[in-house]
């Protein structure tokens, strides 16, 4: 079988196929006759409707002589098989072998099937589902740290807002659903690594209006990173792309495209991230991150939350860095509006989320921050976070029953 990522390339790869079958002869149908030793089911074609069948593959054959719709623009012949459901899940196992990820997806639970699945390949959501084609769905991530879920009650509570914000009525009760995420991460047998789970308006048709949905579906996955974690400091610039209204700003929603343009344009700029401002120039947060400061005044300061995505990881993180205000490291911690002219001004600057944890900013527009280099504070806020994610209370970390 002929792999997946085949149907992306013309047909010159397969020079030596396409020279015996442009040797062939025609039947009265004006089918192509098949050579003795083909093996893989791969035809040449002239455009038309007639069909054909080869093995267990159906293909459509052309019967009329125009050669441009037979060619490619770059004027190489080139056809599509028509699979069964088996040959294409073939061929996507088969694809994910031609490339490396270093992300592993471990397990998956989808209430469209009603279980879970171990085998990437069968990872897949319905493409009439209205997140896929409409961007209506929510979701929300969890860490997985030594057999234990971090904050999952926490991250499943703004996930039940966001679904209630995006009028997404979840198909099962909270307690479900919480049971149905810890046994996905037991399936996986994953002791270090994360949860992501969505809740969608459901498949249904390719309509505007999710009326035609019949349920709402839920869906989690597995990930393992192998990447080693990297906390060294970064570069950050400012998005030119503006934010998000706070009406889809404070709703973790899939509709992440002005989050991967700004995190894009910071890649481009050869910075790690881009900061947005908000709509009166105050300081917002990452793309999928919040930002924090210390003042000259050894302050903690953060952005208000009434306009941005509420973190569950920076919220944490202010309340173990109570522990840094007893021991003197700092006099206080605030929560408050925050100009670009401050933040530039700032001893430290970090970045705040599950996927960065905590990151020290070195660097912003090309002005350096503080001495440039990783700050006491942010060093003392990640070991605090990494110590909680480990040993912490049980009101953040859930044992997973492998």
């Amino acid at each position: 079988m002929a792999s997946f990522s085949s149907l992306t390339r013309p047909l010159s790869e397969f020079s030596l196929i396409s020279q015996r079958l442009s040797d062939q002869s025609t039947n009265s149908l004006g089918f192509v006759n098949a050579p003795s030793d083909t093996t893989h089911g791969l035809w040449y074609f002239q455009p038309g409707i007639v069909k054909m069948r080869s093995k267990s593959s159906l293909y459509f054959k052309n019967s009329y002589k125009t050669e441009a719709s037979t060619k490619t623009n770059s004027g190489i012949p080139y056809e599509v098989p028509i699979l069964s459901c088996s040959e294409a899940i073939e061929r996507l196992s088969k694809n994910r072998e031609t490339y490396k990820s270093k992300e592993q997806f471990l397990s998956m639970y989808s209430s469209v099937f009603g279980g879970i699945t171990t085998d990437p390949s069968a990872m897949l959501i319905p493409m009439d589902d209205h997140m896929v084609h409409r961007g209506h769905g929510v979701f929300d991530t969890a860490a997985i740290m030594d057999g234990y879920l971090y904050e999952l009650d926490q991250h499943l509570d703004r996930f039940l807002k966001s679904a209630t914000m995006a009028k997404i009525k979840p198909p099962f009760e909270r307690e479900t659903i919480r049971k149905i995420l810890i046994q996905t991460v037991s399936a996986s047998k994953c002791r270090k690594g994360s949860l992501r789970y969505w809740l969608s308006a459901g498949p249904g048709d390719f309509q505007l209006s999710p009326s035609g949905c019949h349920q709402s579906a839920l869906y989690a996955i597995v990930i393992q990173n192998q990447s080693p974690p990297d906390y060294s400091g970064i570069k950050v610039v400012t998005s030119s792309l503006p934010i998000k209204p706070p009406q889809f700003a404070v709703m973790k929603s899939v509709n992440y495209l002005p989050n991967a343009l700004s995190k894009m344009e910071a890649e481009e700029k050869g910075a790690y991230a881009s900061i947005w401002l908000d709509f009166d120039g105050f300081v917002a947060e990452g793309p999928n991150m919040n930002v924090a400061f210390v003042t000259k005044e050894k302050e903690l300061l953060t952005p208000e939350f009434d306009k941005i995505l509420s973190g569950c990881t920076v919220k944490r993180v202010l309340a173990l860095a109570e522990s840094l205000v007893v021991n003197g490291m700092l006099t206080g911690i605030r929560v408050d509006k925050v100009t670009i002219e401050e933040g530039k001004a700032a001893e430290e600057m970090m970045l705040i989320g599950s996927g960065v944890l905590v990151r020290s900013v070195v660097e912003w527009d090309e002005q350096q921050i503080g001495d440039g280099k990783e700050g006491p504070v942010a060093q003392a806020l990640r070991n605090l976070i990494l110590d909680d994610m480990k040993s912490g209370p049980a009101s953040v970390r859930v044992p997973v029953p492998y």
